[in-house]
């Protein structure tokens, strides 16, 4: 028995981009195509199969320490960064000021995707949705510079709504316009979820 069903929802991808240089700058550069291999994708600072352990995961080890590399890729759902936009009080956030890999649009409640999901894009390449993305005030910076007042209501505006980390299961190309696929573990929801998060 299959352990992922296709649930039937597609989204399509309508930006691309890389961050080439995350001391120089977190800002990303668009792209029409972008090849993702087991390392990341082609030219993205944030890429490599590990990474050095940040606060995200200090309950679990020192920072600094090295470990696998589940976020490989920064995923926006189209419909949250609009939403993003709105609450700060701008007419739209361009993705590459966030440093975005990806943006899809069409898949609702994006930043909630179930951890193990998987994107899969119409020429087979294939994300696995790590988990939900929270928002930092990195991109405060670029948001400033590019809309002077308004980078410090970033880091509110965007909670619950900064998209997915995700890693490359199958290598491939992703394409702007490309369809993806959304796939979800056939799994139910723990029994104690709830009372661990209290904990």
């Amino acid at each position: 028995m299959a352990a992922l069903k296709p649930s039937g929802f597609v989204g399509r991808i309508t930006w691309l981009g890389v961050v080439p240089d995350r001391n120089r700058q977190l800002q990303a550069e668009p792209l029409t195509q972008l090849r993702a291999g087991f390392d990341g994708p082609e030219g993205e600072a944030h890429g490599g199969l590990t990474r050095p352990a940040c606060s995200r995961v200090k309950a679990q080890y020192p920072r600094g320490t090295e470990i696998r590399n589940t976020r490989q890729f920064s995923v926006l759902g189209a419909e949250e960064l609009a939403e993003i936009a709105q609450r700060m009080g701008l007419a739209s956030l361009d993705p590459a000021l966030l440093g975005a890999t990806m943006v899809i649009a069409g898949l609702s409640d994006f930043s909630r995707l179930p951890p193990s999901s998987r994107l899969q894009g119409e020429g087979g390449a294939t994300l696995v949705v790590d988990m939900e993305n929270r928002p930092c005030v990195l991109p405060g910076k670029p948001i400033e510079a590019a809309h002077p007042g308004y980078g410090k209501a970033f880091k509110q505006a965007a909670k619950g709504r900064r998209g997915i980390t995700a890693w490359v299961e199958r290598e491939g190309v992703f394409t702007l316009g490309e369809a993806i696929a959304l796939h979800i573990p056939d799994q139910r929801v723990w029994a104690h979820l709830a009372e661990a998060r209290r904990g």
